[in-house]
C-alpha cells in the first residue's frame, strides 16, 4: 500500500508513508538542503506524528540532488538575522537541538544516507539516529570554526565519543571526512556504494526487511583515511590547553602535524578554544546535556564579533579573509571562554 505524500505550504521538506516507511526527503538541492527553521520544525512535526503510529515501522532521511545530504543551516539566514538584531536564531537553535534530540531517542528505526556533503547540522540530522548510511560520496565533518561558531547540534558529544583524540582534531580543524573514517569515528554505522542507494531506497519502500536489505547492500568500507595520523593526533591533541595543542603539533616531526598547527591558527580564536573545552566537557555529559551546553553558547557567540565576520568572509563577500576579534589564542582568556560556556539565557532548550 502507498500513501500519498503530505500536503505542504512549500517543498523544502517532503515527507511521505510507503509500506510502513516514513520517508523524510530534503529538498533543497540547489542550497544542499541547508536547514531552515521551517525545515527544522517540519522534520520534528513528521518525527512527533510517526513516533506512535503503528503503521510506521522505521524511517529513511535523504536528502535531494547530487551535492549531498545536508550542508548544515542556512548561515545567511543567520547572518541576516544578526544583521537584523532579532532573535530568529535563537528560535532556530532551539527547535533544531529539540529535533536532535529527539532523533536519538526515536523508537523506531532511523536510517539516514548521508551520501556526499553532510556537515553541521546535517551531523545533527544523521549522527543521532541508529542507522546512519555513508557512501563513496561522503564528506562529514564539523566546520564551525571557521566561521566563528563551534560544532553544535551535539556534535562535541559524537565527537568526544570517538577513539582516541580523532574528534578532537576534526571539531579544531573543521575538517571533513570520508566514509571509512566516519565509521571509525563512530558517526556512521555502514558502507553502501552510492550506485546502490536507489536499489536499497526501493527496496525498504517495498516493504522489505531493514536488516535484509542492509545484509544485501552494505559492504567494507573504505580504508579509514586518518589511520596513520592517529599516532601524532592522540600524542598532540592531548589536555585543556589550545595553545598547548597548537605548539605540539607546530613541533612535531610529521610535517601534516605541522601544516595541521597552521590550518588551526587560521580559525576563529574563540571558537577554537570554546569549542575544545565544550568536547572535554561533553566526554562527561549526556547529549541533552551537551544540547544545553550547546544553546548557551549559540546565543551567546550570536552576540559577539566573530560569527557575523566569519560568514560575511566565507559566504557574503567571500574573501575569505576574515578579520578575528580577539585575533589570537593568547588573547581569549579561560575566563571568557567559561562565560561562554555558562550563561544562561531567558530560554532553555529543555525545561
Amino acid at each position: 500500500m502507498t500513501e500519498p505524500s503530505t500536503k505542504q505550504a512549500d517543498d523544502s521538506v517532503i515527507t511521505s508513508v510507503t509500506n510502513g516507511v516514513g520517508r523524510i526527503e530534503l529538498n533543497k538541492p540547489k542550497l544542499i538542503n541547508a536547514l531552515s527553521q521551517d525545515m527544522v520544525a517540519r522534520i520534528d512535526e513528521a518525527l512527533n506524528a510517526w513516533r506512535d503510529d503503528d503503521s510506521v515501522k522505521l524511517v529513511l532521511v535523504t536528502g535531494r540532488g547530487e551535492r549531498g545530504l545536508c550542508a548544515g543551516g542556512d548561515i545567511k539566514a543567520v547572518y541576516n538575522d544578526i544583521v537584523a538584531g532579532t532573535d530568529e536564531n535563537a528560535k532556530f537553535w532551539n527547535r533544531e537541538y529539540k529535533m536532535n534530540f529527539a532523533i536519538s531517542e526515536f523508537p523506531k528505526p532511523y536510517v539516514v544516507v548521508m551520501n556526499g556533503i553532510t556537515m553541521g547540522g546535517g551531523v545533527g540530522i544523521s549522527g543521532h539516529g541508529s542507522h546512519r548510511i555513508v557512501t563513496d560520496s561522503t564528506k562529514v565533518g564539523m566546520p564551525e570554526t571557521g566561521i566563528g561558531l563551534f560544532p553544535d547540534v551535539g556534535g562535541t558529544h559524537l565527537l568526544a565519543n570517538g577513539p582516541g583524540e580523532l574528534g578532537t582534531h576534526l571539531a579544531l580543524t573543521g575538517q571533513p571526512v570520508r566514509a571509512g573514517t566516519a565509521i571509525t569515528l563512530g558517526i556512521a554505522d555502514y558502507f553502501v556504494p552510492d550506485a546502490q542507494i536507489p536499489d536499497l531506497i526501493a527496496d525498504l519502500t517495498a516493504g522489505e526487511d531493514l536488516e535484509s536489505v542492509l545484509g544485501k547492500y552494505a559492504g567494507e568500507a573504505p580504508a579509514d583515511d586518518l589511520a596513520e595520523a592517529a599516532d601524532w593526533i592522540n600524542a598532540c591533541y592531548v589536555g585543556d590547553d589550545a595553545e598547548a595543542i597548537v605548539a605540539a603539533l607546530a613541533a612535531h616531526e610529521n610535517p601534516d602535524a605541522k601544516s595541521t598547527a597552521e590550518l588551526i591558527k587560521t580559525k576563529a580564536p574563540t571558537s577554537v578554544k570554546v569549542t575544545l573545552a565544550a568536547i572535554r566537557n561533553a566526554e562527561k555529559m549526556t547529549l541533552d546535556e551537551v544540547l544545553e551546553q550547546d544553546y548557551r553558547v549559540a546565543v551567546t557567540l550570536t552576540g559577539l564579533p566573530d560569527l557575523k565576520e566569519g560568514i560575511r568572509a566565507q559566504v557574503i563577500d567571500k574573501d575569505r579573509n576574515p578579520q578575528w576579534n580577539p585575533a589570537s589564542l593568547a588573547e581569549v582568556s579561560d575566563e571568557q571562554v567559561q562565560s561562554i560556556l555558562t550563561t544562561d539565557h531567558e530560554d532553555k532548550v529543555f525545561s
